[in-house]
């Protein structure tokens, strides 16, 4: 009797798992949004839709002088509204620059999930070379912390310019593990698997980590270094945790991305 309760227990669990994974990765925030008319006049609000038809909000910044454009995911945590100072940043950097707030995030229709923000990332990917017009081969994609997972996604088997990984993790068993849930790692499955897909990204990778990351180790970041088979280069930043990489490091951060967009 015992035995079958704990059977049934186990299949209610596994049968769950996909929103405990979705409740544990995504913590979007929908109120800390600006409003259309307090944008910079440089900055163009613009929504696309997703292959199962979800109004994603995103931001574009346009550099007339520059043929090349940077696609940008975020992490966890808030909207795109709250990554604008990074959009501006890049953008400074000379090149286009297109930002993209998930599902569930900010203005963006839906609920965040794994599948759901891989068909964001390629309706961005889609947006900016059907409608922007930008050549795949123009196109820089930058993924942070969780952003890593829709970077690597939709960068692989393309003729990308390059691929930026900010704080990448490896896969979301690992994660879960690091982050205190070793206990229920199993239900992670083959969830974000960044470190099976890497080895299918064939343009050149830029991968940047703080050697003191509190929430991502530093070691994933240099585990998928050594699996990825194209150019490559690693920046880790010393003494550098997750959220403070663009701000109190910001010289070694924005350095080494403005080198590798130049290249």
């Amino acid at each position: 009797m015992k035995s079958a309760i704990l059977l049934f227990l186990v299949i209610l669990i596994i049968a769950g798992c996909k929103p405990l994974v979705n409740k544990m990765a995504f913590h979007p925030d929908t109120k800390k949004v600006f409003s259309t008319d307090q944008l910079p006049e440089n900055v163009q609000e613009i929504f696309i839709e997703t292959k199962d038809h979800v109004k994603i909000h995103s931001y574009f910044i346009l550099d007339e002088a520059s043929e090349k454009i940077l696609i940008y995911f975020h992490g966890n945590a808030g909207n795109i509204c709250q990554r604008l100072p990074d959009l501006m940043q890049l953008n400074s950097l000379g090149t286009n620059v297109f930002g993209v707030s998930y599902r569930g995030y900010g203005k963006s229709q839906g609920k965040p999930n794994e599948k759901g923000i891989y068909l964001d990332g390629k309706a961005a990917l889609n947006y900016v070379i059907q409608k922007l017009g930008f050549a795949e081969n123009n196109i820089i994609i930058l993924g942070r912390s969780i952003g890593s997972t829709v970077a690597i996604h939709i960068t692989q088997n393309k003729n990308i310019n390059g691929l930026i990984l900010v704080s990448p993790l490896t896969n979301g068993k690992e994660q879960a593990k690091v982050s205190g849930l070793g206990f229920i790692s199993f239900l992670s499955g083959k969830s974000f698997d960044n470190i099976g897909k890497i080895i299918n990204i064939s343009c050149p990778i830029l991968i940047i980590h703080g050697t003191q990351d509190e929430v991502i180790p530093f070691e994933m970041g240099k585990m998928l270094f050594d699996k990825a088979k194209s150019k490559k280069q690693f920046v880790g930043i010393e003494s550098a945790g997750h959220n403070d990489l663009s701000t109190k490091y910001q010289e070694s951060y924005w350095t080494a991305i403005s080198e590798f967009i130049k290249n």
